[in-house]
């Protein structure tokens, strides 16, 4: 099932008049229980989407990829390209455009960094396009606070983990923070602190913000619960044991979908009860979440 939904009022892609794409979201509930991606609990569909045909929901899938190809552009600096992202609406609050505005993408790509499109970094991966990594602190936002613990999975080249680790600085100073980047590349952990270290290094220094090597899929169980987790490669199907680190109130975004086929952008909201509701964001494309045997 083709399935969006876009939160930003002011963004480009409200501004386009689809609004049977925009309402026709479907949500799932399951509880704390999640075995082998399979729910307990039965899917619960927007009724809209019984006046919807496949045709349609194809068709308006197909229109909103074509637009969302529109924002897409080349930044002459860091706070040009942020500009720019936040014109066409993709970044939709000021502290998110600052947290961005404040992590220069030039430590943390080689290639083209104000290119709004994914580059490489080494060792096989790449580092997301800058709207992709704008929409993330956009869902999770609300879950940035002083205190809380974040989880970023596939950290890559330390970029989205330094976003984060500013966006909450800037909310006020707490001890009890810890932004946690965990990667399986022992060359990409060595290069993000590097990267880290070459914009502030007062960021590691800090013992906030944490860069260690491991197996993302298993989460870190030691700074656990997560009140926050970003995902940045596709899981095959629901990350259990991610949902398991996720803090009641806490907020996952994560890819799912096998490699080469449909991918989503799904978001998990653990409520303060433990039951957990997924919401399909939008279709995306991601390398797969393995580790180094795979």
């Amino acid at each position: 099932m083709l399935c969006y939904k876009i939160r930003f009022k002011n963004s480009l892609l409200n501004r386009i008049h689809l609004p049977a794409l925009r309402n026709s979201c479907s949500s799932i509930v399951v509880g704390n229980n999640i075995t082998n991606g399979k729910h307990k609990n039965q899917t619960k569909e927007n009724p809209k989407l019984k006046n919807l045909t496949f045709v349609n929901i194809l068709r308006l899938g197909l229109l909103l990829r074509s637009y969302s190809m529109a924002w897409r552009s080349v930044g002459a600096n860091n706070a040009d390209l942020i500009r720019q992202l936040r014109d066409y609406g993709v970044i939709a609050s000021e502290a998110v455009a600052n947290a961005m505005i404040a992590t220069d993408r030039k430590h943390y790509c080689p290639r083209n960094p104000y290119m709004d499109a994914p580059q490489p970094i080494g060792g096989g991966v790449t580092i997301s396009a800058p709207h992709m990594h704008a929409f993330a602190l956009e869902y999770l936002r609300d879950h940035l606070k002083p205190g809380a613990h974040v989880l970023d999975v596939g950290s890559g080249s330390g970029y989205l983990t330094a976003c984060f680790y500013r966006y909450i600085n800037a909310k006020g100073e707490n001890a009890n923070t810890r932004i946690v980047g965990i990667e399986h590349q022992h060359s990409l952990v060595a290069l993000s602190k590097s990267n880290l270290n070459s914009d502030d290094a007062s960021m590691l220094d800090s013992d906030r913000m944490l860069i260690i090597e491991g197996d993302g899929r298993k989460g870190h169980a030691a700074l656990a619960p997560y009140d926050a987790i970003h995902v940045g490669a596709a899981a095959p199907e629901t990350p259990t044991e991610l949902i398991n680190q996720l803090a009641n109130g806490g907020r996952l975004i994560v890819p799912v979908g096998p490699e080469g086929g449909s991918q989503y952008m799904q978001q998990y909201d653990k409520d303060e009860n433990g039951k957990v509701q997924m919401t399909r964001l939008m279709g995306v494309m991601y390398v797969p979440l393995t580790d180094l045997r795979s």
